[in-house]
């Protein structure tokens, strides 16, 4: 059998699939979990060429796109104004920012071969297409997310640089966009990839859920995972830590304002018993 070839692209955050579902006359209501798998006539209409039955396009909510067996520039390019138009955030000077190539090899070996550019089999299996273009969707979507999870450390270290010297006031307006930046960075990773959560196949064919499984490993998205939970918390603790100083500072302020008041107060009240300032 022809071997296949992946491209996956991270493109933007989310998509809706049901939009793209009905423009396409699929009645199919998709969940979250489940990639849009477009091939054959519908897929001719779209990029207006003929299509050979092997090439297929997934695009999954989570904002990531695996083209099978295109081996053109044009056509990825055509597919990705398509659905432009479903997302106007696409920015198509950007989407290969993000970005692997992969492909699928049939053989006649004793047991699976997984490297960083392919992965070699014994033997077609229907799912292969499926799961592999989902492990890589997820690690480009991962790809994507890392880099931002870099920008939100570089403005939390600027930050830091302030408090080092002695600029200890952040105001609410700082806080709470940065805080933003971590909620949208860890709904995007823990909520919406979701990443431990497996392909609907792999529940009921145990070879489908073992080579999924070794692909998870292979490509380390658990391990991923993990990792940027981690960095995710350390992320709220140093917010917090700031949000803690502000507040503390301002109380700090209003506390010298009341002090001050008093003092003025009570220097008024002498002026007036010493006649300095005549009483009402």
């Amino acid at each position: 059998m022809k071997d296949f070839t992946f491209k996956a692209l991270a493109i933007t955050n989310e998509m809706d699939l049901n939009k793209i579902a009905i423009h396409c006359g699929i009645p199919k209501k998709y969940t979250w979990e489940q990639p849009l798998i477009l091939k054959g006539d519908i897929l001719t209409s779209i990029l207006q060429k003929d299509i050979d039955d092997l090439q297929q396009v997934l695009v999954f909510s989570f904002g990531s796109v695996v083209f099978i067996n295109h081996s053109t520039m044009d056509e990825i390019t055509d597919f990705l104004k398509f659905l432009q138009t479903f997302e106007p955030d696409i920015a198509l000077q950007h989407v290969d920012r993000y970005t692997d190539d992969y492909s699928l090899h049939i053989e006649e070996i004793d047991s699976m071969e997984l490297t960083d550019e392919y992965v070699v089999v014994a033997k077609y299996e229907f799912f292969y297409p499926e799961l592999i273009s989902t492990v890589l969707a997820k690690s480009v979507a991962f790809e994507k997310i890392e880099e931002q999870l870099g920008n939100i450390h570089d403005s939390l270290e600027m930050m830091i640089d302030r408090l080092e010297k002695g600029k200890l006031r952040v105001s609410n307006k700082e806080l709470a966009r940065t805080t933003a930046k971590i909620v949208r960075h860890e709904y995007n990773t823990l909520a919406y990839i979701m990443i431990l959560d497996k392909p609907d196949l792999t529940w009921t064919n145990s070879t489908a859920s073992q080579f999924y499984d070794g692909m998870m490993d292979f490509f380390e998205l658990n391990d991923r995972y993990k990792i940027l939970k981690s960095k995710t918390e350390i992320l709220y603790h140093i917010v917090e830590g700031f949000s803690n100083i502000s507040h503390s500072i301002r109380g700090l302020f209003v506390e010298w304002i009341v002090v001050i008041l008093i003092v003025i107060e009570v220097v008024l009240t002498l002026l007036q018993i010493i006649g300095w300032i005549p009483s009402h």
